[in-house]
């Protein structure tokens, strides 16, 4: 059986990432990066596609049990045999030039005699490698790709069944530790880690990292990991911040919504700055920040709803045929062509963002408000415009009420900028003009006063999660009779299992796709802060717990949840997931919990 999207566990150096399954494989890396061809892609496809695997010889399904060390994304694997017991412990440390996987095997009782697999294929799982031998190293070179592999004490390998294959015996206290080198094929050898230099330093520097977490309320350790993974999901040279570092995990298995989530959402910038401000991580929200300035500048009739780690804006999609996709889900996707598309709320998300980071005390840029200023006069004679919408659709533009509603938030932080910064200068009428005007055609378009209800777009009867944010972006007080019946009606239509969908898929076309999706977990954990918001603390308090139990055994969450199945769904782990888990557990118990 192809294991679940919920039997990984996540390691990474900050640059790129893997995921390591219960069954000790390896099934996904891309190398350099996080949107590098993958050299391991058994996650979407078979092991001929490249993975992985130590275990105890003969071991068949799942370890015996795993987790984290604390506070770290170091992982250890443990196998209990008749033998004895074996560990394994997965990490990245941060690297100085080349990308290194570190697994290191410990013997921790008896003697157990272990075998690792190792099938490499680059781009994507379709390039077989030319593999030979240097320096007891077995050495793998396609095109520009080479990686080392190397086993420290030696370890005898062969190849079979085209892989790379070793066997040994490890007795209590025993340690034989791999590691995997990716480099350009063009340039030499990078120079060797030691693996278990590198583990101790990779401890200390993520114990140190995570200590250093100001919020102590209930659910730490699931707001800590989540905090943790989004460090690991930072790509550290630019400061930009993946959504997943998956391609293709299907919404529905089986089905068609298989998207590439390897690169930055603007959408995300807020939301993600609030986390890492509200918990004591300004390093990485000024590296977001800045992330999100290089990335945005220019004119902004150009501006994207998403970027590569680097900024870079050309990011073609394309299918790839010889994966068959998780558990059959196909197309397997390359690059993203929603990043052609228009999405005003897009704007609103810029504006907010350094609104907050200029709120929150976090260093100027000389540039910063002549970009905000130059987006304003922009938008203001383009908002009118339908778009997209925050979730990308493929059905065509509309007039989304959300997109419109971050369009007020855009004039409204433009607006509060220049009031409470008299040295900032821009169109202070013209701007509360535009304000006052997209208040009032949201209000009148987009409200449906028979349902009492906000709407999807405007003249529809759908209904869409997002408008959950309308009390948390200032739009309306959350006590206006407009609000709650939003989310009444958003919790009484939307519900699936206890959980949230993020629109209907039964009987719109609006986004233009075949099938169906899960519950999608941001959306939920909107609903439990609207719940707050709204003056019901106990509901959202419940819903929290809930969401916070899906997280799997090692506390990662994807992008949705199938309440049905009961099965983690979409790429994963899932920034925007784990930022809404931690924004939930500051709204909820922010005054008992910030330090």
């Amino acid at each position: 059986m192809h294991p679940r999207i919920e039997d990984y566990a996540l390691i990474g150096d900050e640059q790129t990432a893997a995921l390591v399954g219960r069954d000790g494989s390896v099934d996904w890396l891309c190398l350099p990066r996080f949107d590098s061809a993958a050299c391991f892609a058994r996650l979407l496809g078979d092991t001929d596609n490249g993975h992985w695997r130590i275990a105890p010889k003969g071991a068949e399904g799942h370890c015996t049990r795993r987790a984290y060390r604390p506070g770290t994304l170091v992982l250890d694997t443990d196998w209990e045999t008749a033998e004895g017991t074996v560990r394994v412990t997965d990490l990245m440390p941060q690297r100085d030039r080349a990308p290194d996987l570190v697994r290191i095997v410990e013997g921790l009782a008896g003697r157990v005699t272990v075998h690792s697999t190792i099938r490499l294929r680059f781009d994507y799982g379709s390039i077989m490698p030319w593999m030979r031998r240097s320096d007891g190293h077995r050495v793998a070179i396609a095109g520009p790709d080479s990686v080392w592999l190397r086993s420290e004490p030696a370890v005898d390998t062969w190849g079979e069944d085209f892989s790379t294959r070793s066997e040994f015996t490890v007795e209590q206290g025993e340690k034989v530790a791999f590691v995997l080198t990716w480099h350009p094929s063009h340039e030499p050898r990078p120079p060797l880690v030691d693996p278990h230099k590198a583990l101790r330093s990779s401890v200390a520097d993520w114990q140190k990292w995570a200590s250093s977490c100001r919020y102590d309320g209930p659910h730490r350790d699931a707001v800590v990991r989540s905090l943790i993974t989004l460090k690991a999901l930072t790509y550290a040279p630019t400061g930009g911040i993946v959504a997943a570092p998956t391609t293709s995990l299907p919404e529905e298995l089986g089905g068609v919504r298989n998207w590439d989530y390897r690169y930055c959402w603007l959408r995300d910038s807020t939301l993600t700055l609030n986390a890492l401000l509200s918990c004591g991580y300004h390093e990485e929200a000024e590296a977001w920040r800045d992330w999100l300035l290089r990335a945005v500048a220019g004119d902004p009739a150009d501006l994207q709803i998403m970027y590569s780690v680097a900024g870079e804006r050309r990011l073609p999609e394309f299918e790839v045929p010889w994966l068959s996709g998780h558990v059959g889900s196909r197309p397997v996707r390359i690059g993203n062509e929603a990043v052609n598309q228009l999405q005003l709320d897009v704007y609103g998300e810029v504006m907010d963002s350094l609104s907050l980071a200029r709120r929150s005390g976090l260093s100027t840029k000389p540039h910063m408000w002549s970009i905000q200023a130059t987006v304003m006069d922009w938008l203001r004679s383009e908002w009118r415009q339908p778009d997209e919408g925050l979730w990308e659709v493929r059905g065509g533009r509309r007039h989304f009420v959300h997109s419109k509603v971050m369009v007020w938030v855009a004039a409204d932080r433009a607006v509060r900028a220049l009031e409470n910064n008299p040295e900032l200068k821009g169109d202070l009428d013209g701007w509360r003009e535009m304000r006052d005007d997209v208040h009032r055609e949201v209000c009148e378009k987009g409200y449906d006063a028979e349902r009492g209800t906000f709407t999807q777009y405007y003249g529809s009867r759908e209904l869409d999660a997002s408008l959950l944010l309308i009390p948390r972006v200032g739009f309306l007080p959350p006590d206006d009779p407009r609000v709650i019946g939003t989310v009444d009606a958003i919790r009484g239509e939307l519900d699936h299992g206890g959980f949230l969908r993020r629109y209907s898929t039964d009987e719109t076309t609006v986004d233009g796709l075949p099938g169906d999706e899960g519950t999608f977990l941001a959306c939920s954990f909107w609903l439990a802060q609207a719940l707050h918001m709204t003056g019901r603390a106990d509901e959202a308090r419940e819903l929290f717990d809930r969401l916070v139990n899906l997280t799997n055994d090692v506390g990662l969450l994807s992008e949705e949840y199938d309440p049905v199945a009961e099965r983690q769904l979409g790429n994963f782990p899932q920034a925007f997931s784990h930022i809404g888990l931690v924004n939930t557990a500051l709204a909820l118990f922010g005054t008992e919990g910030a330090g």
